[in-house]
């Protein structure tokens, strides 16, 4: 169990990420409340998500389809949506959909095939985004821009997916000017796939910035940042196994 000392902390760290946040939002001229808090809980605990959900976060992401499972079960969440945000194997899909609110990295038409299917057997819309790798790193998923608009029509044929924007990741070894271009590249993306004026897709969401660089993606029109370590600090990565 987390100590209160650890509880306030989480507590006074969101409070300054939504400090930072406001200010991001207005110095782009836009609405605060149009950008969402997801709190990245990967090797986070139960007891440390629950006690973070009961503060100013709107939803959870998971990287790993276990504790996705783990804490939606043991409802850690509070009730607040769970995003799944990591690289999703084909074969975990059905332990995925219908779960998550959203799975935000779509990244192959196979992907994006066995997601429809699983949505089809439960009888439900599983809304999706599309992974744009942005920086073009081998070492990454997603897509590239250029293959975005095949992935986006077939999910915009499916039946039972919507699709509802991009997430990326930038570089992380990208000087801050340059991770700050990635980002106007994939505001631009959104915004053509808006103009494709899709009739199932609705596509008003943009997942960038994390820990470091959440204030320069919202400045670039974010709609979602993904913050772990300022919130729940640095990650023991062996407590989990």
């Amino acid at each position: 169990m987390a100590t209160q000392a650890t509880k306030q902390q989480m507590a006074e760290a969101v409070a300054a990420i939504r400090a930072n946040m406001a200010a991001a939002a207005r110095a782009a001229g836009r609405d605060p409340a149009e950008v969402l808090l997801c709190a990245a809980c990967k090797t986070r605990t139960v007891e440390e998500v629950r006690e973070s959900a009961a503060l100013d976060i709107d939803l959870f992401g998971e990287n790993h389809v276990q504790e996705l499972v783990e804490k939606t079960d043991a409802g850690a969440y509070l009730g607040k949506p769970g995003h799944f945000i990591g690289h999703l194997q084909t074969n975990k899909v059905n332990k995925v959909v219908g779960r998550a609110a959203m799975i935000e990295s779509v990244d192959s038409q196979r992907l994006l095939d066995k997601i429809e299917a699983a949505a089809a057997r439960l009888g439900v819309t599983q809304d999706i985004l599309i992974e744009i790798n942005i920086g073009d790193e081998e070492s990454k998923s997603g897509v590239s821009p250029d293959a975005l608009w095949a992935l986006a029509d077939a999910a915009e044929a499916a039946t039972h997916l919507r699709l509802r924007g991009l997430m990326a990741i930038p570089p992380a070894d990208a000087a801050p000017d340059e991770t700050r271009a990635f980002f106007a590249q994939m505001r631009t993306l959104l915004i053509r796939l808006q103009e494709r004026h899709y009739a199932a897709a609705l596509p008003d969401t943009l997942s960038m910035g994390m820990s470091g660089d959440y204030q320069a993606a919202i400045r670039e029109g974010a709609t979602i940042v993904r913050i772990g370590t300022a919130i729940y600090g640095a990650r023991d990565y062996g407590a989990r196994g």
